[in-house]
């Protein structure tokens, strides 16, 4: 998959960008480079969205339908969802917030995120920390123009992402596409973590503490868009929010 945002609409961690990008032979790509190299990867089976000059997201059907390592597309009500993997309590889940029970992993992705922009019950990552499976996301919000990511924490699913020539962030889970797009201002995405458009990073396993970057030199003794983890040194100056006041955007004060 592949889903690329403006950085008018996404604030990735400055980070991420490394100034040794500009240094080499080998410089960052504007979006519609990255989109298109891509989709020559896969030439015969990719689908992509383009909003303007906000979003585009991009996704490869699957060579087996019925793969453990699913992956996923689906989009309601201007919400659309890219889903990595798969989730082993879906009955559950589905029961839970009132979907049938053919319901994919991306229509749940998608109604929680409804659920929780609109009336909030649950804090966002005790939501994804009750995911239980591999799995990888990316929701975009078309009309409010909101990102939202997430990354299991077992590793089973691999996400990276990084920052184009424009500054716009770019998340895939093809390393070979987010290293020739992104040059070196590309990292792994963290396991265990959530990003939003608004509130930034955060981990959903340990919400109470902050990110801290960690610098990264590649083989070439370049250095390279940070890798982060949770700092158990620092911890979130704020109570945690319930109810109503609750919401996919409520870690701002991370």
């Amino acid at each position: 998959m592949l889903a690329i945002f403006h950085k008018a609409f996404a604030h990735p961690p400055e980070e991420l960008n490394s100034p040794a990008s500009y240094n080499g032979s080998r410089k960052p790509k504007l979006p519609e480079e990255t989109l298109k190299e891509f989709l020559s990867h896969h030439p015969q089976n990719t689908f992509s969205m383009s909003f303007g000059a906000a979003a585009v997201l991009a996704y490869v059907r699957p060579d087996r339908p019925f793969s453990l390592q699913q992956r996923l597309f689906c989009g309601f009500d201007e919400i659309y969802c890219l889903f990595l993997g798969s989730l082993n309590n879906m009955c559950s889940l589905n029961k839970q917030y009132g979907l049938t029970k053919g319901s994919n992993e991306a229509m749940f992705v998608i109604e929680a995120f409804r659920t929780l922009r609109d009336r909030g019950p649950y804090p966002a990552d005790q939501v994804v920390k009750d995911l239980d499976g591999s799995f990888a996301f990316v929701v975009y919000d078309s009309k409010g123009g909101t990102v939202f990511a997430a990354l299991g924490s077992d590793g089973g699913v691999r996400l990276y992402w990084g920052t184009a020539a424009d500054g716009s962030v770019v998340i895939s889970d093809d390393l070979e596409v987010i290293k020739a797009g992104c040059a070196k201002s590309f990292a792994p995405f963290p396991t265990g973590c959530m990003f939003h458009s608004e509130g930034g990073l955060m981990s959903f396993e340990h919400p109470m503490y902050k990110m801290k970057a960690m610098p990264r030199i590649d083989s070439e003794g370049a250095m390279c868009g940070a890798n982060f983890k949770v700092d158990k040194y620092a911890r979130v100056n704020s109570i945690p929010r319930v109810g109503s006041e609750t919401n996919w955007t409520a870690w701002d004060s991370h």
